[in-house]
């Protein structure tokens, strides 16, 4: 497998698709380019985008063939990171690192519609983590993520991900407190499933007498979760119930703050969202998350360990297109339409390729990145039409951080649809 990526492909791709067309003639199975995945700017995220697909693609297409093998008449696609469905045959492995996460945002926003509220906050807590969402009548996007030590360059939800979860380590060294990031994973386990793990999050809630043992589907051991505290090596200092009170607490606080990014960060106030818990653990931190933040109203689905999987099979077929500009204002309006126009009609034809007619597609979400010349973060904006832009540009730009430059012309990075 190989990656090729090359420095200024984003300008001119040529010289990146000579040495693919090569690679392919050598014998090579599988070649990942740059120019292919993220024809943008920034060669390091563009290099570490191609080298995660290019690592990946083998295992994940022997896997999908075998599964593809096995429908006789049906179609296979996979869900993305950015929450849609792709087909067998444009599916690339960089999009789909976060596709679990993005079901459950799929999932909690569909549960919020039903119970009729349209802003919610996600909140899928597992074993292992806690990942966080917002839905404000559509969906967050971000164009660069990190997975791991990884950037990738590829649209997906905007989902803060915190290592905090139902099988976190909680510990003590020497001076201070720690709950995770270790985690005690499916084997062993926390200490309550007496396999001989450590003390986690599940043990401090079971031994704060916030577990019911008769809901338990697996036997449970308090003993071993005793036994655990024992050998956690805590200060004598402190009562048992001040020490579980506070990994409570450290918890809470780091879920509370991964919220805080994703709302307060952003310009939100996430006291006027309702909070959907759900994964293994959600009900258990929920209310106590919710009081630090503020909010008031909390949604619990029915079958919240499963609402990843709802998401997955209510999520729909979608083409995310997108093209980079890199032009100041002034040009904007006279070059965008052309290019907008260009992105609906591919984004279209690859939707009527999958056989699905034009009377079913829908451009969900026009979205413009924008920032002012000079700056490198930028600055998402949906709109409808294009002279809306520069406005809305200027008043989301108020929002977030309190006042709009008056000196500088803002510069359109790309144009995305849906």
């Amino acid at each position: 497998s190989a990656a090729v990526v090359c420095l200024h492909s984003h300008r001119n791709p040529e010289h990146e698709q000579r040495l693919a067309n090569h690679l392919r003639s050598a014998g090579w199975r599988h070649v990942s380019v740059s120019s292919d995945l993220a024809p943008v700017i920034k060669v390091l995220p563009r290099a570490e985008t191609t080298v995660v697909d290019a690592y990946l693609a083998p295992v994940m297409s022997r896997y999908l063939d075998a599964a593809e093998r096995e429908l006789a008449n049906g179609k296979l696609f996979v869900m993305t990171s950015a929450g849609g469905l792709v087909s067998r045959a444009d599916y690339r492995a960089k999009d789909s690192l976060l596709s679990g996460p993005a079901g459950g945002v799929v999932g909690a926003a569909m549960a919020g519609r039903q119970a009729g509220f349209e802003r919610i906050i996600g909140f899928d807590m597992g074993g292992t983590s806690t990942d966080v969402c917002r839905f404000d009548g559509d969906f967050d996007y971000c164009q660069t993520h990190t997975v791991g030590r990884a950037r990738l360059m590829a649209p997906a939800l905007k989902i803060e991900t915190v290592a905090a979860g139902g099988g976190s380590i909680c510990s003590f060294d020497g001076e201070l407190f720690r709950v995770g990031p270790e985690s005690a994973g499916a084997q062993p386990g926390p200490a309550c499933y007496g396999a001989g793990g450590p003390l986690t999050i599940t043990d401090v809630n079971l031994l704060l007498g916030r577990l019911d043992l008769d809901s338990f589907n697996l036997p449970v051991f308090p003993d071993a979760a005793e036994d655990a505290l024992r050998a956690a090596q805590l200060p004598h200092a402190s009562s048992r119930e001040e020490i579980l009170q506070g990994f409570l607490a450290i918890a809470n606080d780091r879920m509370a703050n991964a919220i805080r990014k994703i709302s307060v960060r952003e310009g939100y106030d996430p006291a006027e969202y309702a909070l959907v818990a759900f994964g293994g653990a959600g009900g258990q931190h929920a209310c106590a998350v919710a009081e630090r933040l503020g909010m008031r109203r909390i949604l619990f689905p029915a079958d919240a360990g499963l609402l990843s999987a709802i998401g997955l099979k209510r999520a729909r077929v979608e083409r995310i297109v997108e093209k980079q500009m890199l032009i100041g204002g002034s040009r904007f309006l006279a070059l965008g339409l052309e290019v907008l126009a260009e992105l609906e009609s591919s984004a279209e034809r690859k939707l009527e390729r999958e056989g699905v007619t034009d009377g079913e597609i829908e451009i969900r979400l026009r979205t413009a990145l924008i920032r002012f010349a000079g700056q490198e973060s930028v600055v998402t904006v949906d709109f409808e039409n294009l002279a809306e832009v520069e406005s809305l540009f200027h008043q989301r730009y108020r929002e977030t951080f309190g006042y709009v430059p008056g000196d500088r012309e803002m510069e359109v990075v790309s144009l995305r649809v849906i």
